[in-house]
C-alpha cells in the first residue's frame, strides 16, 4: 500500500479498466437510464420545461438498480422540492431588491440542507435541495421583477418534478423490483461460498472479500421497499429477509473453516451451496442438505472450534430451506441524524465549505456579467465530499468526464444535430450519448462520478433552450463554468480545514473495533448470530481501505508518511482476519473485549511509530490472541 502511494497511477489505470468491465445488471441499468433521459429531453422540448440538461442530470444522479428505490426517491424529491419552492415565495418577494439579503438567505439555507445531507439519512437529496434553492434564488437576476415569484418558482419546480415524475412512471413499468435484486444477492453469496470452499484455504479469503464488503445494510432497505410497494407476496419477502441474513452468516462461517479441513467435506459443502444457489436463482427455496458428514475436530490449526464453524455452515444451508429463510431477525433501523451530528465539526465545516464555494462562483459570474457559466455553482453542490482525497479524486473524475462529454457534444453539434428533423431524432441522439455515460455511472464509486459528468457535459452542450442547440458558444460557456466550479472547490477544500483521508480511515477502524469488542463480549451462541456487527466490521474496514487508496490524490503536504500508511493497511487486514476467528471462538471474553475497545480508542486518537513485525503469528496456535496483541500495537503505534 505504501509503495502504491508513491507510484499509484499504473495500478489505478488497471483498476479503472476493471471497473469498466460488465457485471450482471449493468447494461440493463445503463439502457434504462439512457432511455429515461431521452424521454425527459423530449418532454422538456415539447412542453418547454427549462433546464432539460439539469433534469436529465437528476435522473443520472439518482438512478439506482432498485426500481422501488427510484420511485421512493422520486416521490420524496417532488414533495421536498414542492415544499421548498412554496416556502421560498415570500423570501423571493422580500429579497428581490436586496441582493445582499438574498445572498445571506441563500447561504443559510444552503448550509442547512448540505449539513443535513452529510449528517443524516437524507444523504444526496440534501445537496439536491440545496441546489434547487440556489437555482431559484439566482433566477432573480435573470427574470424581470414582475415574473420572479411566479415564473422563477414554476421553473425550479418543473426542473425537479418533471424528470422525477417520469422516473416514477418509468420504474413502475420497467424498473427491477427489490425482491428480484435481493434474490440475486442471496444467490451470489451462495456461489461465492461454494467457490471459497472449492479454492485453497489461502485463496478463499480473496473470493469472499467482495461479498463481505457489501454488507447487509442494503438488504434491509430492499426488504422494506418490497413490503412498502408490495412487489412480491408477503411470504416471499419474509423468506428473502431471512435468507439475506442467513447467506451472509454462511459466508462468515465458510471464512472460519480451518485450512486442515478434509477436501471431501469441503467439496460436499460446496456442492450443497451450488445447488442452493440454483434453486434461489430459479425462484425456489433450497432444499435442506442431506449429509452424514460429522463436524471435524481434528487438525485444529488454531483455537477456533472447528465443529462450530462447520456446524454453522450446515445450519445456514438448512435454514435457507425454512419459510423464514433461517431467521426472523431484522436489522435495526439507523437513526435519522448521525450520533455525532452536532458534536463532530466535520459536518458543519463540510457544509460551510460547499456553501462558500457555491457563493464564490455565483458572485464571480454575476459580477463579470457572464451568466452562461452558471454551471459553476451547480458543480459545487455535486463535487464536494468529506475528505480532501475524496474531493480531489471526484474533481479528477469530473474534469475528465466533462472533457469527454463536451467532446461528444461538440461532435454532435457539428455532424449530427444539423441533420435532425424531429424530436424522435433528438431522443435517439440523447439515448446514444447517455448510454456510455450511464454505463460508467452504474459502476462503483471509484468511477461513477465520471459517468455522471460525461452525461451532464454532453447534455449541457446539445440542449440549450427548447430545441437542439447549434450554438457552440453556449456549450463552451457551460463547460467553462464546470471547470471554474471544480477549481473553486479544489482551492477551498484543500486550503480551508483540509481533512486527510487518514482521519476518516481511523474513524472507520475505530467503529470496526468497537463492533469487535461488542462481539467478544457476547456468548458464543449469540456471537455467531450477530450478523449486524459482523457486517459493520467488514463494511467499515472496506471503506477504510478505499480511503487509503485515495491518498495519492491528496496534496503531498497533507499526505501521511509511508510508515503510517503501512500501519493502517496492516491494521485493516488484521481487523478483517480477526472477525471469523472471533465469531466461532469459545466462551465470551471480557478481556479480549476490553482489548478491542482500548484499540478503538487508540486508533481514533492516532499516533506514530515503527510497524511491528507481522510474522509472529506464523505457527502460533493462538491466532486470536496474537491478532489482538498485534491490533493493539498497530492501533497504539
Amino acid at each position: 500500500m505504501a509503495a502504491a502511494a508513491d507510484r499509484p497511477w499504473p495500478a489505478m489505470a488497471r483498476q479503472a479498466w476493471r471497473d469498466l468491465l460488465p457485471f450482471p445488471g449493468r447494461f440493463g441499468l445503463a439502457w434504462r437510464v439512457a432511455l429515461l433521459c431521452a424521454l425527459v429531453a423530449a418532454v422538456a422540448m415539447l412542453y418547454k420545461v427549462p433546464e432539460a440538461a439539469i433534469g436529465c442530470y437528476l435522473v443520472i444522479f439518482i438512478a439506482r438498480p432498485d426500481g422501488a428505490e427510484c420511485v421512493g426517491q422520486g416521490i420524496g424529491l417532488i414533495i421536498l422540492a414542492g415544499i421548498v419552492v412554496l416556502a421560498m415565495a415570500p423570501l423571493i418577494a422580500a429579497t428581490a431588491d436586496n441582493p445582499m439579503l438574498r445572498i445571506a438567505i441563500l447561504a443559510l439555507l444552503s448550509f442547512v440542507f448540505v449539513f443535513l445531507g452529510a449528517a443524516s439519512q437524507l444523504g444526496e437529496i440534501g445537496s439536491i435541495i440545496g441546489l434547487v434553492i440556489a437555482f431559484v434564488l439566482t433566477l432573480v437576476d435573470q427574470l424581470p421583477a414582475g415574473e420572479i415569484a411566479t415564473r422563477g418558482l414554476l421553473y425550479a419546480w418543473q426542473m425537479a418534478a418533471m424528470p422525477m415524475a417520469l422516473m416514477i412512471v418509468f420504474n413502475i413499468v420497467l424498473g427491477t423490483p427489490p425482491h428480484r435484486l435481493l434474490r440475486r444477492t442471496v444467490a451470489e453469496r451462495l456461489v461465492a461460498a461454494a467457490d471459497a470452499l472449492a479454492l485453497s484455504p489461502a485463496a478463499a479469503p480473496g473470493r469472499l472479500a467482495a461479498p463481505f464488503a457489501e454488507g447487509i445494510s442494503a438488504d434491509g432497505q430492499k426488504v422494506m421497499l418490497a413490503r412498502l410497494f408490495h412487489t412480491a407476496p408477503s411470504a416471499e419477502v419474509t423468506w428473502l429477509s431471512g435468507a439475506a441474513r442467513t447467506s451472509y452468516q454462511l459466508l462468515l462461517a465458510v471464512a472460519a473453516l480451518p485450512a486442515g479441513m478434509m477436501e471431501e467435506t469441503r467439496a460436499q459443502l460446496a456442492d450443497h451451496c451450488r445447488k442452493a444457489a440454483g434453486h434461489v436463482s430459479a425462484g425456489r427455496r433450497p432444499e435442506a442438505p442431506q449429509t452424514d458428514a460429522a463436524p471435524e475436530t481434528e487438525t485444529p490449526v488454531d483455537q477456533t472450534p472447528v465443529s462450530a464453524a462447520q456446524a454453522a455452515v450446515t445450519a445456514a444451508l438448512a435454514g435457507l430451506a425454512r419459510a423464514d429463510g433461517g431467521t426472523r431477525a431484522v436489522a435495526p433501523k439507523p437513526p435519522f441524524l448521525a450520533v455525532d451530528a452536532f458534536t463532530n465539526p466535520d459536518y458543519q465545516r463540510y457544509a460551510l465549505k460547499t456553501t462558500a464555494a457555491a457563493i464564490i462562483c455565483y458572485l464571480t459570474y454575476s459580477l463579470i456579467g457572464w451568466q452562461g457559466i452558471h454551471t459553476a455553482m451547480i458543480t459545487c453542490y455535486v463535487a464536494a465530499l468529506g475528505t480532501t482525497a475524496e474531493t480531489v479524486h471526484k474533481l479528477a473524475l469530473r474534469i475528465s468526464g466533462c472533457l469527454l462529454g463536451a467532446g461528444l457534444g461538440f461532435f454532435s453539434i457539428l455532424f449530427v444535430i444539423p441533420h435532425l428533423e424531429s424530436v424522435g431524432g433528438l431522443m435517439v441522439l440523447v439515448f446514444l450519448g447517455i448510454l456510455p455515460a450511464a454505463w460508467i455511472s452504474s459502476g462503483n464509486e471509484r468511477i461513477s462520478y465520471a459517468g455522471v459528468q460525461v452525461g451532464l457535459a454532453f447534455l449541457l452542450t446539445i440542449l440549450n433552450g427548447f430545441a437542439p442547440s447549434l450554438d457552440m458558444s453556449a456549450g463552451r460557456d457551460r463547460i467553462v463554468g464546470i471547470l471554474l466550479g471544480n477549481l473553486v472547490v479544489y482551492l477551498i477544500f484543500t486550503g480551508i480545514w483540509p481533512k486527510s483521508a487518514v482521519l476518516d480511515v481511523r474513524a472507520r477502524l475505530s467503529r470496526a473495533l468497537d463492533a469487535l469488542a461488542r462481539l467478544a463480549a457476547r456468548e458464543p451462541g449469540e456471537r455467531a448470530q450477530a450478523v449486524d456487527d459482523a457486517s459493520l466490521v467488514e463494511t467499515e474496514a472496506e471503506k477504510a481501505r478505499q480511503q487509503l487508496l485515495l491518498l495519492p490524490f491528496e496534496p503531498a503536504w497533507l499526505r501521511p508518511a509511508r510508515v503510517r500508511i503501512a500501519r493502517l493497511d496492516a491494521l485493516i487486514a488484521d481487523v478483517r482476519a480477526a472477525l471469523p476467528v472471533l465469531l466461532f471462538a469459545g466462551a465470551s471474553s471480557p478481556e479480549i473485549s476490553a482489548h478491542f475497545a482500548r484499540a478503538a480508542e487508540e486508533v481514533a486518537r492516532g499516533s506514530g511509530g515503527d510497524l511491528p513485525d507481522r510474522s509472529e503469528a506464523e505457527g502460533d496456535p493462538g491466532v486470536l490472541a496474537v491478532l489482538v496483541r498485534r491490533i493493539e500495537r498497530l492501533a497504539a503505534g
